[in-house]
């Protein structure tokens, strides 16, 4: 237990570029205090004691805002980052040094018994706000973005975003921290659609130029305020796009 506290210990030191010194990662973070309480309540529960684990599963949430059921497996150098809302279930399982950020939930989905919530692989990052729900198995390497809610397996190596997630494959991988180069794929999937319609205006337009193929183009098209709309819809489609790197 002391060699997995000292590797969950220096983790911070690794994953957190706001962790100045010893005494401050020892006070100051409660995603560790809430690890060294559940290790403890753990250990009990193997035990099979009947009300003390859970009791010190209450207090860390008390403590943290961090609730983590101790008949949990969470592996060494594992790091909550800030952690306020992190709900990790009985059956869940946590691979080694993965990073889970606030807001986290990894549950079940219904009232089933047994083996009910997910198993996280090794260097896994949780973004903030994600769901991930159920018995399914999320693979080594493996990138949740901010606010995705995983159902389904999760290969080794890929990357998960959206509602419900979605798996996105990627050529390069980067460090477990840069999650401003989470792909977008909402965006990419608008952003073909634009360049679609564009085509099919481009088709339509060299239709209408063709004097053997006469349309008889209704008077709305030529509506001013309908007009106005279309602009305004491109330039709300346009700035969406515009603002989807920078998320």
């Amino acid at each position: 237990m002391l060699r997995t506290f000292i590797a969950d210990f220096k983790v911070v030191f690794d994953r957190d570029p706001a962790a100045r010194n010893a005494l401050e990662v020892l006070i100051c973070y409660p995603g560790l205090h809430a690890l060294l309480l559940y290790r403890l309540a753990h250990s009990l529960w193997q035990l099979d004691l009947p009300f003390l684990p859970r009791f010190i599963s209450h207090v860390g949430r008390l403590i943290t805002g961090i609730e983590i059921h101790p008949g949990a497996t969470i592996g060494q150098g594992v790091f909550i980052d800030h952690g306020m809302g992190v709900v990790i279930g009985e059956t869940a399982i946590v691979g080694d040094y993965s990073l889970i950020y606030q807001g986290v939930t990894l549950g079940g989905t219904g009232k089933e018994t047994g083996k009910r919530h997910p198993t996280v692989g090794t260097q896994v990052v949780v973004g903030a706000g994600a769901k991930v729900l159920g018995n399914i198995q999320i693979g080594n390497n493996v990138r949740i973005g901010a606010g995705s809610v995983v159902l389904r397996d999760v290969p080794s190596g890929c990357t998960v975003v959206g509602i419900p997630g979605r798996i996105v494959h990627r050529s390069s991988r980067s460090g477990p921290l840069e999650h401003g180069q989470l792909p977008d794929s909402e965006a990419a999937v608008i952003r073909t659609l634009v360049d679609r319609i564009e085509t099919l205006e481009r088709q339509i337009a060299q239709l209408q130029s063709q004097p053997r193929v006469p349309l008889d183009i209704s008077s709305s098209a030529e509506d001013p305020d309908e007009g106005e709309c279309c602009r305004l819809q491109d330039r709300a489609i346009a700035e969406f796009l515009e603002g989807c790197p920078q998320r």
